[in-house]
């Protein structure tokens, strides 16, 4: 499976798009910046991302949760 599920705006140039992907035979949830490319308004892939593999998907909203409730204790959110 190749798709994009959620994309959002990062900055003026650059957005975050958070997908699934294959990978040499491994299903993957890919977190990934994508850029304009200068001179178009076509967006691409960047190196700066993370791929984890789809059986990690609970340890990664654990650590979300995790995050959300630390930014919160100190009034960040």
């Amino acid at each position: 499976m190749d798709k994009t599920i959620v994309t959002f705006k990062k900055n003026k140039f650059q957005e975050i798009r958070v997908g699934i992907r294959e990978f040499k035979g491994n299903d993957l949830i890919d977190i990934r910046t994508w850029t304009l490319t200068q001179g178009t308004e076509e967006m691409v892939p960047t190196a700066k991302g993370v791929s984890i593999n789809i059986h990690l998907l609970e340890d990664l909203k654990k650590a979300i949760a995790d995050v959300e409730k630390v930014l919160r204790e100190n009034k960040m959110l």
